[in-house]
């Protein structure tokens, strides 16, 4: 590589249908006790207009606070998180035929060196995809696949 300079920082993007009316969707992004079966384990409160919470990935010993900045019900959520290094996460819910709902996770505002940047970027795709992914199974067939906390399992060191 010629220069570690990013000529605009990264945006990543992560998108699923899921067989579901959007206003269920949304609430399982919303509604904590519903989140936490398939994606971080625990959460201080809902995702609301000014909202600040804490979400929990017990198994890492690892959490985040999340403000929400804004909240349109059943459409959409902006909100920043890990308020050391913030970016903002906007969650879409587009509505289609039959009662699916295309989700649409963009986030924004990655810091630090190029190379910081994009390995941050890529992680987080990944993380939104697989979080996605997990919303689906559990929504559409009723399936909890523990995608998150199989991710980095114990003992299975490089």
């Amino acid at each position: 590589m010629d220069s570690d300079r990013l000529t605009r920082p990264p945006v990543i993007t992560a998108q699923m249908l899921i067989r579901r009316p959007a206003a269920e969707v949304f609430q399982a992004f919303a509604d904590p006790a519903v989140t936490t079966r398939f994606w971080f384990t625990r959460s201080s409160g809902r995702l609301e207009p000014g909202a600040v919470v804490t979400w929990d990935w017990e198994m890492y010993g690892v959490s985040t606070v999340v403000t929400v900045k804004e909240v349109e019900e059943n459409r959409r959520i902006l909100a920043e998180w890990d308020p050391e290094s913030p970016t903002r996460i906007e969650w879409r819910f587009l509505p289609g035929e039959g009662d699916t709902t295309l989700v649409r996770i963009t986030e924004t505002g990655f810091a630090g060196t190029a190379d910081q940047a994009v390995s941050r970027a890529i992680d987080s795709m990944g993380g939104f995809t697989m979080v996605l992914c997990a919303c689906k199974a559990l929504l559409e067939q009723g399936v909890p696949l523990n995608a998150v906390g199989d991710a980095h399992p114990a003992g299975f060191e490089d």
